[in-house]
């Protein structure tokens, strides 16, 4: 009966161990050894066992805690010393106290020791066909783990580079036999395991030591094995964690002409060394192998996105407040991750997608929140991610720079000056130290475009007193920004102060020399202080830094045009239109969503076009800054040829931005052709340009101008009208609407529409000029005088371009 008994209490106590019972295990051997002398060995190494494993459950073996385990571990170390010895060897407990006792010294920081007790263990010795218990596994993986450990933790002191490698060695086998028997026994494990602290460091550290050592592929082909492993529950948050740091190493420190794609029978073993009990591995046909290193970061982050988003912690409840922090955690890390790799192969929409997937577990986290908002900004859906930051800055209320990139989208993209000027306020009371400058910045900029865009002189008068003021205050509070110093000399520009505006984007180019809109400002005011040649010299210097940049190409081709013919304004948009087959007309195909086809990187970090501002590229007028948005309830007004040409209009494929660019070309280049008296040439590019975009007031405008230039006084008024129609803002098609009124015998129409187009530009002398001729006609000489002399009066601080058709600047 006590034979039986005992045998009973063995079962019970081998099952406790495998589930990690210790209290339980400790009960049990006691009981073993009350009733069962002839068990006194086995009991001992039992009870020194639990007191062991249940003592670092609770006091990880880390260096803060190797004093308290010195006296914590007495007791079992104790116990494990005394079956060591010959009754030890009898029972077979030998092998498995030296190990335990290893584990012992090492969560004791006596590392020596514990390199002394796997010796005497003689662990390299057991045979692969050895049938092994999960506990042993465990054991084997945690030995070899904490051996390694040990090896890592002492500083050799005179070795020889010799000595140095043999250790490196040795080290790195022991980190990936714990590796291998590690994963061996996680995938025993029914269930979730308990790796325990040792054994998790294990499963993760040889490629990290690999990496230190400079042996990153040896390191690549370690994870890659890791990964290879079958999953089970058990293995499932290990290999989150393993899929996200090769994907980290992947994205940071591997480039493209260094990867090597992994093979169908990868490199298992990188050190050589023999292996014992490898883990159950995929072996089905037709397994998925990446090509590419593009390929394999974005297929082991979508598993790392589906492991942690199924791990995610749902219930917002107190007590499972540290496990959904935990689960959140492993979450952000890896769409960061996803966003650095995403980003960087111009997989937006892909990064998108995940991001509304997080948005299910994670809608108080303000981070995931504004990286969604980002994504969105980079698919141009800007009214989403306006709301998408709305709601990330109530998670975040002191976050000004969410509010300051709001307040960018309300400029640049959606012309809501207001609802933009509100959130840069809203940032400068909140802020108190570090971003005032800006915010007060953006609280200018807003400014400055209600004053362009009011028809009310008393109203602009205002507001670009008040921009200055902001713009001054940004400057008080940090005389470093050349961004706040570049704006201020654009308000002096736009008010015509030219001797105060050079003053300001001299200042600004000191600060920053390589700012391409600082240097399209300082070339626009040489032109207005008749220094032409000097503004030509600074634009080729500009394209010299800036080869891509079709704002400056667009200045160089106006200057040309007025200093030495068509001829060369022709030469500039050839290269214009080279340059946009060259970076944009890719992005006018269809978008293929396969991993393999993935955005050509050709833009170089000193390529302005990558920060294109979008102001330029949408559909507004040469005031690139007036929001066409305004003119949306006229639209529909006196559009007879616009919409005729609707019924056979279809959308381009491909990026808007690409086609809105080209459509700007080919207005430019109808416009040399008319100054080159090539009216045919004018109409095709006319054509180009309607087939982008029928509804634009930049080519109905331009359609006028070929009429004027044929004498249809008629079809050019209609012209005109669509486009002011389109865009009421636009003073240039209100003058030439006004001047064709004059011509067609109808005078007070001209004198309405030109006074119209003075209140938007009160300082073109053109408009003057026009005005004029038509008070004259109308017997008003007094003021066809006044007008006259105000022509003369602006003409000679006539930029070549208005100075505000320099798009938005926000770095």
């Amino acid at each position: 009966m006590a034979k039986v008994r005992a045998g009973k209490l063995e079962n019970t106590i081998e099952q406790c161990r495998s589930e990690g019972k210790w209290q339980k295990s400790i009960e049990l051997a006691e009981e073993l050894k009350a009733s069962s002398p002839n068990h006194e060995a086995l009991s001992n190494f039992l009870i020194g066992e639990g007191k062991l494993e249940s003592y670092l459950e609770e006091n990880p073996p880390v260096e803060t805690n190797f004093g308290k385990a010195r006296i914590g571990l007495a007791d079992a170390k104790r116990m494990l010393i005394s079956v060591c010895g010959e009754d030890g060897r009898k029972a077979g407990l030998a092998l498995d106290s030296h190990l335990l006792l290893a584990k012992l010294y090492y969560a004791c920081g006596e590392f020596e020791d514990s390199l002394e007790h796997f010796k005497l263990s003689d662990i390299d010795s057991l045979k692969q066909e050895i049938t092994l218990s999960a506990r042993t596994l465990r054991i084997l993986a945690e030995s070899y783990a904490a051996k390694g450990l040990c090896i890592e933790a002492k500083t050799p002191k005179g070795t020889s580079k010799f000595k140095t490698a043999e250790m490196e060695t040795e080290m790195i086998n022991c980190f990936e036999r714990a590796a291998d028997i590690g994963l061996l026994y996680l995938q025993s494990q029914e269930g979730p395991a308990n790796m325990g602290a040792i054994l998790e460091t294990a499963l993760q550290r040889s490629p990290i030591v690999l990496i230190k050592l400079d042996r990153l592929q040896a390191a690549i082909d370690r994870y890659r094995s890791m990964l290879s492993a079958v999953e089970t529950k058990a293995t499932q948050s290990l290999r989150l964690t393993l899929a996200r740091q090769l994907a980290e190493v992947l994205l940071r420190g591997v480039s493209g002409t260094l990867y090597t794609p992994p093979l169908n029978n990868s490199r298992m073993n990188t050190s050589g060394a023999k292996k014992l009990w490898m883990p159950r591995r995929y072996t089905t046909r037709n397994q998925f192998i990446p090509k590419n290193q593009h390929e394999e970061t974005l297929l082991l982050l979508l598993i790392a996105e589906a492991l942690a988003n199924r791990d995610a912690v749902l219930s917002q409840s107190p007590e499972f407040r540290i496990a959904r922090l935990h689960a959140l955690g492993n979450v952000t890390a890896v769409y960061d991750l996803l966003t650095l790799a995403t980003v960087r192969w111009g997989q937006i929409s892909f990064l998108h997608d995940s991001f509304e997937k997080a948005l299910k577990f994670s809608f108080n986290e303000p981070h995931i929140w504004k990286q969604y908002a980002l994504s969105l900004i980079s698919l141009s859906r800007y009214q989403h991610a306006l709301n998408a930051l709305k709601d990330s800055s109530k998670l975040s209320p002191c976050d000004t720079v969410q509010l300051l990139m709001s307040a960018k989208i309300c400029y640049e993209q959606l012309g809501l000056i207001r609802e933009g000027l509100q959130f840069s306020y809203e940032a400068l009371r909140k802020e108190t130290k570090g971003m005032r400058s800006r915010a007060n910045l953006f609280i200018g900029i807003g400014l400055q475009q209600l004053a362009i865009t009011t028809t009310l002189k008393s109203e602009r008068d205002l507001f670009s007193r008040q921009a200055i003021e902001a713009f001054e205050k940004a400057v008080q509070i940090d005389q470093n920004d050349y961004l706040s110093e570049y704006y201020l000399a654009l308000q002096h520009a736009i008010n015509y102060n030219i001797t105060e505006a050079l003053v300001h984007i001299k200042t600004a180019l000191m600060l920053r020399a390589e700012h391409s809109q600082s240097l399209h400002l300082f070339a626009l005011l040489l032109t207005a202080n008749h220094r032409p040649n000097e503004a030509m010299r600074i634009i080729e210097d500009a394209l010299d830094e800036f080869p891509d940049n079709i704002n400056l190409m667009h200045v160089r081709a106006h200057l040309e045009l007025h200093m030495k013919g068509s001829e060369q304004a022709l030469n500039t948009l050839q290269k214009m239109i080279g340059l946009w087959k060259d970076l944009y007309e890719s992005q006018t195909q269809a978008i293929s969503g396969s991993l393999n086809e993935f955005h050509d990187d050709r833009h170089s970090e000193t390529k302005s076009v990558v920060q294109y501002q979008p102001s330029l590229i949408s559909d507004k007028d040469s005031n690139s800054i007036h929001p066409a948005s305004l003119a949306a309830s006229r639209v529909d007004h006196a559009l007879s040829e616009a919409a005729s040409s609707l019924s056979s209009f279809t959308p381009r494929p491909g990026s808007p931005k690409a086609w809105s660019i080209q459509l700007k070309i080919w207005v430019l280049l109808a416009d040399i052709y008319l100054s080159s008296e090539l009216p045919n040439e004018a109409e095709n590019c006319i054509q180009e340009a309607m087939s982008i975009n029928p509804l634009s007031h930049h080519v109905m405008y331009m359609k006028g101008k070929a009429n004027v230039y044929l004498n249809q006084w008629q079809e050019a008024k209609q012209c005109f009208l669509n486009a002011v129609s389109a865009n009421p803002l636009f003073p240039e098609a209100l003058r030439a609407l006004g001047e064709a009124h004059y011509y067609l015998g109808e005078p007070r129409l001209a004198e309405k529409y030109l006074k119209d187009a003075a209140k938007i530009d009160p300082n073109c002398p053109n408009i003057w000029y026009t005005l004029g001729k038509v008070m004259e006609s109308l017997d008003d000489f007094t003021a066809s005088s006044d007008c006259m002399a105000t022509s003369l009066q602006l003409e000679p601080s006539c930029p070549v371009l208005p100075f505000t058709s320099i798009n938005l600047a926000f770095d």
